[in-house]
């Protein structure tokens, strides 16, 4: 099987069971990209995920104007559409939110934390064929979890009884690309994705020697990224020895 192949069939194994999961008040609309949106993704693993990488940054997960949107991981709709050259039908949650409508490649808003990573990789490698050589990007949970109100509410703040099934589908996923991949690093993009991914590939870690690594979440909700967030991710990747963005 191949490395692409290797990687569809993992997110399809996810996506069931997280499908199988159920989430309670305060969430009351559950947005699942691997179900509407999965030609993007397909596209995007098929594309750009077919060989071995030196490291995977790992999201938290999907964004309202990014993944939720697009289906690819931070998927600022123009950079995807226009640098990644990816688009591809979506679809509609089974219930929307609406607040928090899904408009695929025709969402006027922009994922500013895409923006922000996407725009600084287009930047430094100036094509996806120099980043995706070395590098890739996935997002630990392909979920995305709203309030009545259309607020986000992030997989760390679901009760325990709601989180540890979800975590468990997630980290066999994470453990899944990571065998695909063999990277010698995983950055969590976030210190939410850097936990998990320490949890979830502590085997990893021990038996092959994989590096966990972090840098700031690009999110307008971190005061830290809003006040030079590319100049702090590139200085955090040059200090583990990795390039910059």
């Amino acid at each position: 099987m191949s490395i692409a192949s290797k990687l569809q069939a993992a997110a399809l194994e996810l996506r069931e069971e997280v499908t199988a999961l159920r989430f309670a008040a305060p969430v009351t609309h559950v947005y699942n990209p691997l179900e509407y949106a999965w030609p993007p993704q397909e596209a995007y693993i098929r594309r750009f995920g077919a060989n071995r990488k030196r490291a995977v940054f790992l999201g938290m997960n999907p964004g309202p104007y990014g993944m939720a949107q697009t289906g690819i991981p931070f998927g600022e709709v123009s950079l995807v559409r226009d640098w990644l050259g990816l688009e591809a039908p979506v679809g509609r949650p089974a219930v929307e939110h609406p607040k928090r409508p899904v408009n695929g490649f025709d969402c006027p808003r922009s994922e500013v934390s895409g923006r922000r990573l996407w725009g600084a990789i287009a930047e430094h490698f100036q094509t996806p064929a120099a980043f995706f050589t070395s590098y890739y990007i996935a997002n630990y949970c392909p979920l995305v979890f709203m309030e009545a109100s259309g607020r986000n509410r992030t997989p760390d703040k679901l009760p325990a009884a709601e989180r540890e099934p979800l975590f468990a589908a997630c980290d066999r996923h994470l453990r899944a690309v990571v065998s695909a991949l063999e990277p010698e690093w995983v950055i969590g993009v976030g210190g939410f994705a850097k936990k998990r991914a320490q949890e979830a590939l502590a085997q990893e870690v021990e038996d092959k020697g994989l590096q966990i690594g972090t840098i700031l979440h690009p999110s307008p909700a971190n005061p830290r990224a809003n006040k030079g967030w590319a100049e702090a991710a590139q200085q955090q990747l040059r200090d583990l020895g990795l390039c910059s963005l």
